[in-house]
């Protein structure tokens, strides 16, 4: 296993009741036990409160941006094979639910230990930026493992739907017991917690801000958040606007990455993925270190070819179908296919290699995961106008995003969105036809639980689901949407062509909800329910 030496591992120590089992994680006792009694101190105990594992892999196995390739592919390790399959994941090495469940909640108690320090203290004023980053921290972390295993939030069923325990208080006890209590509950805790944290973050006390819940990064999230946090009175969508707002300025179309220069990179996977990383880039605005082999699987490599965002998916749904640019000739960043391989790849997380031992070539696979970018941000905002009805701001984002993303000199109207993804008509052949896995197109079928109006809002919800599509591919983010939108995709075997479906996860399948670790079943946590 990777063992974990940092001194806020002891803060940890008794919540990991909670996580795992014993001989996981009590294995090392590290003896420079740190008290967190400076402001210096509790600043550093911050770098440990993000999680060291992402939800991309898992993410986007489980989403339809994978499909089975069939033939003599094969998948790269077993943790691949069972989240694209949609089973009860059982490997717990790096990437898998087990080691995101366990970061999220090491993360959260290192953000717990820093807020207990800052009040052991007096809540100086001084530290008020140390107290605005925690809980920021703590509420993505909660954010992060309420969306990945429990179902998406509802305002028909989240007050009973399982959520996931919410730890806002460093634990003393040896054995705590917790309970999971409901979405809607955890939900509100995020919110109280990004709430108070948002006011107190100050990019001054960061030598590198992107590494840190910076102010922009703060109200990204933020504007993530209230989009997933459907009220009936649809007032969070005006939060989402508020805070989106914040963080594109009145020039919006100046916040965004220049995907002209980046696209006229090399098209090395290596080359453009630093790019996409780049801290100088001022459409980045958070991303963290993991440990992840996540490059390797869906990069230009000969590995984990079986399940992968493949020639179908791409020419069919995403990157090369007709969108509100027109053609794929448009953009600016070449999303390409790789000969011999089933893989349609956007260079933007390749891997980078820690060496522990460089004569034997021994180390860890690391990513750096792009938690928040203005792009998302605009077409998140973009979402939240059309939900409130005010179309013609909707498209505006839509047509600034595009612009920036591609050579179009195509405007982005009403018109053209109702054009474009308006129901198919055989007379005219305008608009476009409804998905089925042996037809596929973009546009599925919408099954949420709040009202999308049928004509120009709808079709608006088409045309932003599938712009976000191609700008967060290998993300994860396409999973989250799947879920909110209830978007009924399938497990299709793609070989020579054809297509054969194995498969298929409706909109109330509880596979929906990845299931929790079996360690942390075993200690007591009630498990997703499963058919």
């Amino acid at each position: 296993m990777r063992k974990i030496y940092s001194y806020y591992l002891l803060m940890a120590l008794t919540t990991v009741a909670l996580l795992s089992s014993c001989e996981d994680f009590l294995d090392e006792m590290p003896d420079n036990r740190t008290e967190l009694d400076t402001e210096a101190k509790i600043t550093n105990m911050l770098t440990a409160a993000y999680p060291e594992t992402h939800y991309a892999l898992i993410a986007e196995m489980a989403s339809d941006n994978t499909d089975d390739n069939g033939g003599t592919w094969t998948a790269y390790n077993k943790l691949q094979e069972e989240t694209a399959t949609w089973q009860d994941a059982t490997f717990k090495e790096d990437d898998s639910p087990y080691k995101l469940w366990n970061d999220c909640y090491k993360a959260i108690a290192a953000a717990n230990a820093a807020l207990n320090a800052i009040e052991e203290l007096g809540n100086p004023a001084s530290l008020n930026p140390q107290r605005g980053e925690a809980l920021l921290c703590r509420a993505y972390s909660h954010f992060v493992l309420v969306n990945i295993f429990s179902k998406a939030y509802s305002p028909k069923t989240s007050t009973t739907d399982l959520g996931i325990p919410y730890m806002d208080h460093l634990e003393t006890t040896v054995s705590p017991e917790y309970g999971r209590g409901t979405v809607a509950e955890v939900y509100k805790l995020i919110a109280a917690d990004i709430e108070a944290g948002l006011p107190l973050l100050n990019d001054a006390i960061y030598t590198v801000p992107k590494y840190h819940f910076n102010k922009k990064a703060g109200y990204a999230f933020a504007t993530r958040f209230y989009l997933y946090y459907v009220q009936d009175d649809k007032s969070n969508y005006d939060k989402a606007i508020q805070y989106a707002t914040t963080v594109l300025t009145e020039n919006p179309a100046s916040m965004l990455r220049d995907w002209a220069s980046v696209g006229a990179l090399s098209p090395n996977n290596s080359v453009r993925a630093t790019a996409f990383i780049n801290v100088n880039e001022k459409a980045n605005l958070l991303y963290y270190s993991t440990y992840s082999v996540w490059g390797r699987i869906h990069g230009p490599y000969g590995l984990g070819q079986k399940y992968t965002h493949n020639d179908m998916i791409a020419n069919k749904e995403t990157c090369k179908t007709t969108a509100p640019w027109g053609s794929s000739s448009m953009l600016y960043f070449n999303i390409p296919s790789y000969q011999g391989l089933p893989k349609v790849i956007m260079g933007k997380m390749a891997e980078y290699f820690e060496y522990t031992d460089p004569v034997n070539g021994i180390g860890y696979p690391h990513v750096m995961f792009p938690a928040f970018t203005t792009d998302e941000v605009i077409l998140n905002r973009a979402e939240a106008y059309a939900m409130k009805g005010d179309f013609s701001k909707a498209v505006a984002d839509i047509d600034t995003w595009v612009h920036a993303f591609t050579r179009s000199s195509n405007e982005v109207t009403v018109e053209s969105i109702n054009e474009l993804y308006g129901d198919y008509s055989e007379e005219t052949r305008t608009g476009m036809k409804y998905y089925t896995p042996t037809d596929p197109t973009p546009k599925k079928a919408l099954h949420p639980d709040f009202a999308v109006e049928p004509g120009t809002q709808e079709n608006l919800i088409h045309a932003i689901l599938h712009v976000r599509r191609v700008l967060t591919l290998h993300e994860g983010i396409r999973w989250f949407d799947v879920k909110r939108y209830g978007l009924e995709i399938y497990r299709r075997v793609v070989y020579n062509n054809q297509i054969t479906v194995y498969d298929e996860l409706k909109v109330d399948d509880p596979r929906r909800a990845i299931q929790l670790p079996q360690s942390v079943i075993t200690a007591g946590i009630e498990a997703n329910p499963r058919n």
